[in-house]
């Protein structure tokens, strides 16, 4: 972007050019661990704040933020161009860029497991020609970064890609780094799970991060698996518009009853996501919102734990049974209070007499 890249690029030593006085907060985003690029696109829908908000600072109180994200910075070619786009990431490593927040997309395979080849990199050494994996741009810009944003399930906790039998060793940011690494700045690692991200849960955290950059935020709140609290307080069970009919002991048997869909294989009694209650773009949507069951893709154990997918849960079978025995009884109570509460007060019909209490003084 134009104006994003003018703002970024730092002065060269010895050209006699004066240093910005409010440097720019960069937010360099490396899609090249183990993913489908998903995560990118999902961020493309967000709209509060939409990226577009985010890389031209259209919020009151934003610093200056330059966006170096493969999806969006079409100056730079990924290796020629009017700019090179994998430079960027070689500034931040020679220290020429700062602050910059690092986000990355994908699990990191582990390269430690084998003799020879790589599992996934970043661009090329200038020195060998030979690509640079994922794992040492991790290695070399973690330490520098003012946060590090895993951004999309694979990032967060390995993902698909770290599931059983896997060949890759592949795992989340937090298992590369350790769970209690922290930033330079004392930031922990900022987790957004999801499969793919929620685009406004990933949007609002980098919002958050800006604010918190410039003074404006205190320390993000996160959970103990380093999810933003106040996106992953809650679970699924929670926030669903079904959650009633759970109470009521009322279950769907196919997908196209508006009843809950524990018995079809949803996990959201036990699951941490916003997405019922925030919809998926501008508040439409969201799995068990348009008929479709969580699978849990927001939470450390995804796949493995949770599988095989649209079978009943292990626990959805006792307790389904006890609501299903609690609901009859309360559907009753309730049919019957229905029944009285969905007529009219008996005051209301034509006649000589006052029937609703009043009192007239005269």
């Amino acid at each position: 972007m134009d104006a994003a890249t003018a703002q970024a690029t730092a002065a060269e030593p010895g050209t006699g050019a004066t240093e910005d006085p409010d440097p720019p907060v960069h937010i360099l985003w490396i899609n090249a661990g183990l993913s489908c690029d998903g995560d990118s696109v999902s961020l493309t829908a967000a709209t509060q704040p939409s990226i577009e908000e985010l890389a031209l600072g259209a919020l009151p109180g934003l610093p200056k933020v330059a966006v170096h994200w493969p999806l969006i910075d079409f100056e730079c070619g990924p290796v020629q161009g009017s700019d090179t786009f994998i430079e960027w990431f070689f500034k931040a490593e020679r220290g020429e860029i700062d602050p910059f927040v690092l986000v990355v997309e994908g699990s990191i395979p582990n390269e430690a497991i084998k003799d020879e080849g790589y599992w996934c990199g970043f661009g090329d050494d200038p020195e060998t020609g030979q690509p640079i994996t994922t794992s040492e741009w991790l290695d070399r810009l973690a330490p520098k970064a003012l946060a590090v944003v895993a951004i999309g399930t694979c990032a967060t906790y390995g993902g698909i890609h770290a599931m059983a039998g896997n060949p890759t060793g592949a795992m989340g940011v937090p298992d590369y780094l350790g769970w209690e690494w922290k930033s330079q700045a004392g930031i922990p690692i900022v987790c957004i799970p999801g499969c793919p991200v929620h685009p406004d849960n990933a949007s609002e955290t980098l919002l958050y991060l800006l604010y918190q950059a410039a003074g404006s935020a205190p320390m993000i709140p996160l959970d103990e698996e380093l999810r933003p609290t106040w996106l992953f307080g809650a679970t699924v069970h929670e926030g669903c518009d079904r959650g009633g009919y759970y109470e009521q002991g009322q279950f769907a048997h196919s997908y196209d009853s508006p009843q809950c869909l524990v018995k079809l294989g949803c996990w959201g009694p036990v699951v941490k996501c916003n997405v019922p209650k925030r919809g998926w773009i501008n508040g439409v949507g969201g799995c068990p919102n348009v008929g479709g069951i969580c699978i849990a893709c927001t939470m450390p154990g995804f796949p493995d734990k949770f599988m095989p997918f649209m079978d009943e849960p292990p626990g959805g079978h006792v307790s389904s049974t006890a609501s299903g025995a609690y609901g009859k009884v309360i559907r009753g109570l309730r049919h019957i209070t229905a029944k009285t509460v969905d007529k009219e007060p008996r005051w209301r019909t034509k006649g000589e007499k006052i029937l609703t209490g009043y009192r007239p003084p005269w």
